[in-house]
């Protein structure tokens, strides 16, 4: 009896190639790994909390094991790197632990301006405020999370002005 034609015989030997090739041509998302070596997974950063001001005020560099945190426009940086500028007896350690927006606004470590608070500010002091947040913290800090004032009303309401996809380091796939 005699074998399969050729033409046959290549066709069979072809479907396994051809069904691999489609599969990865189909599934692009697919990480390539070289002989031997596992895929290494994507890197992500922590995630994004919401902080409560008591929350906060535990960041305030005051233990030498934890992180500092600072908020600036309601967005909460990781400060640890900056230790020297930041931590226990340092020059700015008055705004850890806080939303130090209208300090920052101002150059101000008045206590009475450690605070969210950015009613009767000039436009000065509001540009000041937009330039230190991006070329200082978005620009050298991780943002870790956000205040709860920035999305939730002084009732407990939600802010409708609050968009997520909107916020400095914001993936929205990844965060919520």
């Amino acid at each position: 009896m005699a074998g399969p034609a050729p033409g046959r015989r290549l066709r069979l030997r072809l479907r396994p190639l051809a069904a691999l090739a489609l599969l990865l041509a189909l599934a692009p998302g697919l990480p390539a790994a070289r002989a031997g070596q596992a895929p290494r997974p994507a890197e992500r950063g922590p995630p994004v909390r919401l902080f409560t001001e008591e929350e906060l005020a535990r960041y305030g560099g005051e233990e030498e094991d934890q992180p500092i945190y600072m908020a600036v426009k309601g967005v909460v940086f990781d400060v640890t790197s900056g230790k020297e500028f930041y931590g226990r007896g340092a020059p700015y350690n008055a705004l850890t632990g806080k939303d130090s927006t209208r300090g920052v606004a101002k150059m101000s470590l008045d206590p009475a301006d450690l605070t969210h608070d950015t009613t009767g500010l000039t436009a000065e002091e509001l540009k000041s405020l937009d330039d230190v947040f991006t070329t200082v913290y978005k620009a050298k800090y991780p943002i870790v999370g956000y205040t709860a004032r920035r999305i939730l009303n002084e009732d407990g309401s939600p802010n409708l002005d609050f968009k997520p996809e909107d916020q400095p380091h914001f993936d929205i796939k990844d965060e919520f």
